[in-house]
């Protein structure tokens, strides 16, 4: 049984530190974000079947199934990015960056396509109905989310290129991939929501 000393003793050698403020903003940006989410996601299933007029979500809506694993699987590329940072394959951290930014392009060039298509041919718009405005406002949420995350990958992959991102620079890029899985993360319930219950 240890005795007082013992107790004191160990006590002394455990040292306490604060957590990262990186770290800390990177999770309090996504807590907010997940509550900005959670209110237009729950507007979004409140409004479903309530709009007067068309058209509506089973008449226009398609599965956006590529786009989904294209945006999923940039959450894969980035932890590969990360890990090959992290052990100072610089070739390799730009290179599965670099895939990681032509998934987020590919997923945002679906999405805009999807939008000009429901605008023009569909005649879709943010005042058409109550769908109409709270697919826009969902789906164009996240949009900008991963528009916001892609031009964080961008000046990465630019900064790198130059030769500024260092090892020490690993929270940074690290806190960038914590944020891509969010965006990535978010996706599903958007996409559970709008696409497979919306519709």
């Amino acid at each position: 049984m240890p005795n007082a000393n013992t107790l004191s003793l160990h006590a002394e050698a455990v040292e306490w530190s604060l957590p990262s403020r990186r770290k800390i903003g990177v999770i309090g940006l996504i807590l907010t974000a997940s509550a900005l989410f959670t209110i237009f996601v729950t507007a979004y299933l409140f409004y479903i079947g309530k709009s007067a007029t068309g058209p509506y979500p089973k008449d226009v809506l398609e599965l956006p199934i590529l786009a989904t694993i294209y945006l999923l699987s940039s959450s894969l590329t980035v932890v590969l990015a990360e890990r090959a940072f992290r052990r100072g394959h610089t070739g390799g951290f730009r290179l599965w960056w670099l895939i990681t930014i032509l998934l987020a392009v590919v997923f945002l060039g679906s999405t805009a396509s999807e939008w000009q298509r429901l605008i023009f041919k569909d005649h879709l718009t943010i005042s058409t109905n109550l769908f109409g405005t709270t697919f826009y406002s969902v789906v164009g949420l996240h949009a900008t989310h991963v528009i916001v995350g892609l031009i964080l990958l961008v000046l990465v992959l630019i900064l790198s290129l130059r030769g500024y991102v260092k090892q020490a620079h690993a929270e940074r890029i690290e806190m960038i991939s914590w944020y891509w899985h969010f965006v990535d993360g978010i996706w599903v319930i958007v996409f559970t929501v709008v696409y497979i219950i919306g519709r």
